[in-house]
């Protein structure tokens, strides 16, 4: 695996409490969260963009609702 140029959110206000994403050549995206950087999540740039829209369009409020 290359080494990966790891970009913090531009939306991160404190430094312990953030989503970094980084790119690979081959089009995979890499997310993480600062506070358990060992856990990466992959995926490509369709699928990521389609839940960024999905979440801009309240279409996933629902899922953080609470009774």
């Amino acid at each position: 695996m290359p080494t990966l140029n790891w970009q913090k959110s531009s939306y991160c206000q404190e430094a312990n409490n953030c989503i970094n994403l980084a790119a690979t050549p081959d089009g995979t995206i890499h997310l993480r969260e600062s506070e358990a950087p060992a856990v990466v999540i992959r995926t490509t740039v369709g699928p990521l963009g389609s839940f960024v829209r999905a979440i801009k369009a309240g279409e996933l409020s629902a899922l953080g609702a609470r009774p």
